[in-house]
């Protein structure tokens, strides 16, 4: 395995760039530039299996979905584009080398980096290849978009440790360089970008031009990406601490865990209007008060939770270890659905109009629904 931590009903269609995009899809890693980790729309249960798709590769990416096709790469080299409907073949790109992070879907281009350190910028409806930035190292993280810019811009981190900012034609706007390894994807809040990796520090950068705004000591070095809602930014670190910042301020609202005896968060954490919801690798999901960081509850798995829960109609969707994909409720934590794949689940879900779609390291696509 090559992945290396530091070492360490209503649809309204929504007009973004020069093709349409719909509310209810998720173009982005964890479904918003906040990186909330919430979908919206009903959740019905049960759910069913749609359909699979089995790829040549473990499936360690988070999919995609806009404008009814579902992108997601493979350790096989390939990104694929398939019917969200059916699972039948869009189209295949094949990169350089392993894609792990998430797709970013903005105007006709989907955007993907790879561990050949290229970021590729692909047709959404052909897979041809516009362009590409190439960095020098592997690119872990999902890109994320830009919109306090016109037209809007792509941002995205990088193992050479420095955050990009480029246009949508591929051309650099701007360079941050940070103290270590990137991991996760930034988070964009207005005119602000977040992004956090080895260095241990959230960085507050400026969207238009790069510069630092502030930064906040993370206490350890952070694996995931952080979230941002409203005036506040959430980031779990290596030593199993959760921590809220204000992005006015700069200041530390409120910790939870933490400690000799905690366990990291590989997991980065969805962000409703008042609760915070993350995996650990203590097998344990956690939930906690946005507000003050108290607890709310806690859901013990079969195995490490690396999967990135989403917050849908009162329900927690996440995967983990133990090869099981699990719905529980927001409310309690308690456990009300649950699907055995049989492999691990690294990867984090998207959900999209009572869908569910994931990947696990059998080298599988799956997808539920009603």
């Amino acid at each position: 395995m090559r992945r290396a931590w530091c070492v360490l009903p209503l649809v309204m269609t929504l007009w973004i760039g020069p093709a349409r995009v719909q509310a209810a899809d998720w173009p982005v890693f964890r479904g918003d530039a906040g990186l909330t980790g919430v979908a919206v729309g009903a959740l019905p249960l049960p759910l069913k299996l749609l359909w699979r798709f089995e790829t040549g590769g473990d499936v360690r990416s988070t999919p995609v979905i806009g404008g009814g096709v579902v992108y997601v790469g493979s350790t096989d080299k390939k990104l694929y584009a398939r019917d969200l409907a059916t699972g039948a073949k869009r189209w295949t790109f094949e990169a350089g080398d392993d894609i792990e992070a998430p797709a970013l879907l903005v105007g006709e281009l989907v955007v993907v980096g790879a561990l050949d350190g290229v970021l590729y910028a692909l047709d959404a409806a052909t897979g041809t290849n516009r362009w590409s930035v190439k960095t020098d190292d592997r690119i872990m993280g999902a890109a994320n978009r830009i919109d306090a810019t016109d037209p809007p811009r792509i941002v995205f981190g990088s193992y050479d440790n420095i955050l990009r900012c480029v246009s949508l034609s591929g051309e650099s706007v701007w360079q941050y360089e940070t103290e270590n390894f990137i991991n996760g994807g930034p988070a964009v809040a207005g005119n602000r970008v977040l992004v956090a990796g080895c260095d241990a520090q959230l960085h507050l950068v400026a969207a238009g031009d790069g510069t630092l705004i502030g930064s906040v000591d993370a206490g350890s070095y952070v694996a995931a990406s952080p979230a941002a809602r409203g005036n506040r930014a959430v980031v779990g670190n290596h030593d199993g601490r959760l921590q809220a910042v204000d992005l006015k301020t700069r200041q530390t609202v409120w910790t939870y865990g933490g400690g000799d005896d905690g366990a990291p968060f590989f997991s980065s954490p969805a962000v409703s209007e008042s609760v915070v919801v993350v995996g650990g690798r203590d097998g344990r999901v956690h939930a906690v008060a946005l507000a003050d960081g108290k607890p709310r509850w806690t859901y013990k798995s079969g195995g490490d939770v690396d999967s990135s829960p989403v917050i849908c109609d009162g329900k927690v969707v996440f995967g983990s270890r133990d090869g099981r994909l699990t719905i529980v409720s927001l409310k309690s934590g308690s456990a009300l659905w649950s699907y055995e794949i049989g492999a691990a689940i690294v990867g984090s879900p998207a959900v999209v109009n009572g869908m569910v779609v994931i990947g696990a390291e059998d080298g599988s696509i799956y997808a539920f629904s009603r």
